[in-house]
């Protein structure tokens, strides 16, 4: 049992889960009412409010730019004063990095005002004006490549503890953490797969993979993912020096990994991404599913899109204890034809059986958008709403965004942020934003909440007995105010419940301040 799950279990006293009344619920709804139309006070009491979970956080988008700026110093890194990107150096002498012609020391940023912020706004969307020169979609993009010779593998970890800490200040209890390790194993997955070539017969692929040895190695490489996977969780662990008694509070959160693959690879390395993705998620607990990332609009994405799709498919049937999430319908109208609009949010839900669908944002343009939407309520399929993303990379906000439409068709949705670091925003902005924008009540707000744990990934069952009906709790914890010892047997078991009950005590605590 891990850290986060031994002290939930430790709170299950009376003392603690004393039963919510709904005195305590109105209070907290007349407080929220009345600093609605206060935006630094509703700032204040959703940072203090319980939120749950972020579903939707890439590793590499969640770190600020100062900290990246002070990792590049660290590392004697260099930086071109003209495209403002990061680049290693020729070699090093005894004062610092050598640099190529047009570049300085990226440590010369902490001694330039000027320049330290121009870095962060290269680095993020900060003071963002679209241009026809640089849509805001094309600066989001291109920030990742500026900073990209940072070393994630040697600061992955650093990173896990800032989005964590951040977290943890917010009063989130679970991250679903999308990660993307390259390993010189993995490289030899991808080089396999090159040999061999693309077959339009995706069994008949894995056939050839399999006669030229890609059992053993993708062994190997999974077993490299988790390596990598517990070495960042064991740097968070020492920087929040969990276990220890000063321990850090972020320690108590609770995070688990989506391995996130690159859609705008070579087809047959798509495959071979998939494959390794699916395989490390069914062997490694801790990665609970996997992803699509890059941008949904690039041609390789949407040339392939269906193709990819049907990738999913074949390996769904082959792994299907395996949970997706694909980014789908971060589309808008312009960016592609109208017909690129048609169908990637369908043929996500039906042909590669996503359970959730990140971003979303083309649904009405899709083809017959009412029955689609039907479908995803019948099927429980969850939308991740990133309200700040879709508004810097696609422009699209208030009236246009659909998110009240799928709250109306019954679509279950929970906000997350994206990437924080690049966006400048955290969880609390995205609750505010969106009360702000669709007049949300305080209900609305705590169904989003546990909407979120309800989708996460997390093994087990849920503490409720009716998918997405926050009403009533299965049998064994219908009474919380003393939790029987069939309850506490039953959250033993299911690390989803045990989340959940986790949730229903920080908001019993939150509530019972008014």
């Amino acid at each position: 049992m891990n850290r986060a799950a031994a002290w939930m279990l430790v709170a299950l006293g009376p003392a603690i889960v004393a039963a919510p009344t709904r005195a305590n619920e109105a209070g907290a709804a007349r407080a929220f009412e009345a600093v609605r139309a206060s935006p630094p006070e509703l700032h204040a009491f959703l940072k203090e409010m319980p939120k749950g979970a972020d579903l939707h956080m890439h590793l590499g988008g969640a770190v600020y730019a100062e900290t990246l700026i002070r990792e590049s110093a660290a590392d004697n890194l260099c930086l071109n004063l003209v495209s403002l990107k990061l680049e290693a150096p020729t070699g090093e002498d005894g004062s610092g990095p050598v640099c190529p012609s047009g570049d300085v020391p990226a440590a010369q940023a902490f001694m330039n005002q000027r320049l330290f912020d121009s870095v962060v706004d290269a680095f993020s969307m900060r003071d963002d004006i679209p241009t026809s020169a640089e849509s805001g979609h094309d600066h989001f993009f291109e920030a990742f490549a500026k900073f990209d010779a940072v070393n994630s593998a040697r600061r992955g970890g650093e990173w896990l503890d800032e989005v964590v800490r951040r977290a943890s200040g917010q009063n989130e209890q679970y991250l679903e953490v999308m990660i993307s390790p390259k390993t010189p194993q993995v490289a030899k997955v991808m080089e396999l797969v090159n040999a061999v070539g693309w077959n339009d017969d995706f069994g008949a692929m894995l056939e050839a993979m399999t006669a030229r040895g890609l059992t053993p190695e993708i062994e190997a490489a999974c077993a490299d993912l988790s390596g990598v996977r517990a070495g960042l969780e064991a740097e968070r662990a020492k920087a929040e020096r969990c276990g220890e008694t000063d321990a850090s509070p972020a320690c108590a959160v609770e995070v688990r990994f989506l391995m996130q693959l690159q859609r705008g690879a070579p087809k047959e390395k798509v495959f071979a991404q998939a494959l390794l993705g699916f395989e490390a998620a069914a062997a490694d607990p801790r990665i609970v599913g996997v992803n699509f990332v890059m941008p949904e609009d690039g041609r390789t994405s949407m040339t392939d899109y269906a193709l990819h799709m049907r990738m999913f498919g074949f390996l769904h049937q082959r792994y299907p204890t395996v949970h997706v999430a694909l980014h789908a319908g971060e589309l808008a109208t312009g960016l592609v034809p109208p017909e690129g609009l048609c169908c990637h949010i369908r043929l996500a839900v039906e042909e590669a059986h996503a359970e959730r669908i990140g971003h979303g944002v083309d649904v009405m343009y899709e083809k017959d958008p009412y029955s689609l939407l039907k479908e995803m309520a019948a099927k429980h399929v969850m939308v991740e709403i990133c309200l700040t993303s879709n508004d810097g990379i696609l422009g699209v906000r208030g009236a246009d965004h659909p998110f009240p439409i799928y709250r109306k068709y019954g679509v279950p949705a929970a906000l997350a942020t994206d990437d924080e670091g690049i966006a400048r925003i955290d969880l609390t902005h995205e609750f505010k934003r969106a009360i702000q924008t669709y007049a949300l009540k305080y209900p609305d707000v705590k169904h989003l909440v546990r909407t979120s744990v309800e989708h996460s990934f997390l093994p087990g069952e849920s503490l409720w007995r009716d998918p997405d009906v926050f009403a009533r709790p299965v049998a064994a914890c219908a009474n919380d105010e003393t939790p029987s010892p069939q309850c506490k047997g039953f959250l033993a078991k299911n690390e989803k419940a045990r989340q959940q009950f986790e949730l229903e005590r920080r908001f019993r605590v939150f509530e019972a301040k008014y």
